[in-house]
């Protein structure tokens, strides 16, 4: 795979670089493109490079997918890979045409993310019990993450020097290192206040977490698990049947400004969307919201005989 690998690297450097792709997304696309590599070296001592990788190989090696049972998705993710590889091939003036021009992935059903209704977020919080142990902090953590549309990374990594109460703003690090700036409202304000004016003076921070909001009982950061943890207790506790994880409250956040008519520009920037067609999905729940709403309520938008029908 000798012949490959300068160009790997050079696509490595490019997506750490010019582009700041996280590490995860790094070795993931490099995994997929040494997939490529590898079926384009294997087959009788023939050696394609990279620079005469056609249309027909990819479909080849797509065939060959198919014939070893691999998914619709995990196939889609793979050709993402292979159009971002061969566009930085393109740039840096290697090849002279996209082999990938002519290919088109699998159609993958559209899915949309769990969302809470504006009530059973109100009977999140209303689990919490604010006397047993942490459990400030623990409200005004799920506070701030439906308040502000936060990762669950973000809100463990959130930072004192980024928390302005007195202006009602936060600062957050988000994927790629990217800032962004997010108004935050009064009740999740009044909840950490309650914590870092409590609980959380009663907490000795370890070196280098003097800066974090929310601590664990060791003084140090909380981790991603026991936000998931929490999240399930407490959904538990409120009779909340959904799957739901930390993320569902970024995606209700969306969801609910969008169906209160909030800009979708805004909701972008506050999410930390890369692209608004990323946001654009949210403007899909509300219509299926408005759509089962019909469903349910109105007496002739069922199927068969409506409701009028049945009293006639």
């Amino acid at each position: 795979m000798s012949v490959w690998n300068s160009y790997i690297q050079g696509f490595h450097d490019y997506m750490k670089l010019e582009k700041g792709s996280g590490r995860h997304t790094i070795v993931a696309y490099l995994s997929d493109i040494r997939k490529l590599a590898w079926f384009c070296e294997k087959e009788g001592g023939i050696h394609i490079s990279p620079l005469q990788v056609g249309s027909k190989d990819i479909l080849d090696f797509l065939f060959e997918l198919n014939q070893m049972g691999i998914g619709e998705r995990s196939q889609a993710r793979l050709l993402s890979s292979f159009r971002s590889f061969f566009k930085f091939l393109l740039i840096e003036d290697v090849i002279s045409r996209d082999p990938m021009e002519l290919i088109q992935g699998p159609q993958l059903p559209t899915t949309y993310p769990e969302v809470l209704s504006v009530s059973e977020v109100e009977a999140f919080f209303g689990a919490i019990d604010l006397s047993e142990d942490h459990g400030h902090r623990n409200r005004a953590i799920f506070e701030t993450m439906y308040a502000c549309g936060l990762r669950v990374s973000e809100v463990i990594n959130l930072k004192l020097a980024g928390y302005f109460p007195d202006i009602g703003f936060i600062r957050v690090i988000g994927k790629n290192n990217k800032e962004r700036i997010i108004p935050i409202g009064g009740v999740a304000l009044k909840q950490i206040n309650f914590y870092l004016e409590g609980e959380r003076l009663h907490v000795v921070p370890k070196p280098g977490f003097d800066n974090h909001v929310f601590l664990n009982r060791r003084g140090a950061a909380l981790t991603r698990n026991m936000i998931f943890m929490l999240t399930k207790k407490y959904a538990s506790l409120a009779g909340i049947d959904k799957n739901i994880s930390p993320h569902t409250f970024r995606h209700s956040f969306a969801t609910h400004l969008v169906e209160g008519g909030a800009d979708l520009k805004a909701v972008q920037d506050m999410l930390g969307h890369e692209s608004i067609t990323t946001t654009e999905i949210y403007t899909h729940i509300d219509v299926n919201y408005l759509k089962e709403t019909m469903q349910q309520f109105h007496p002739l938008f069922s199927s068969g005989e409506g409701k009028l029908d049945k009293e006639n």
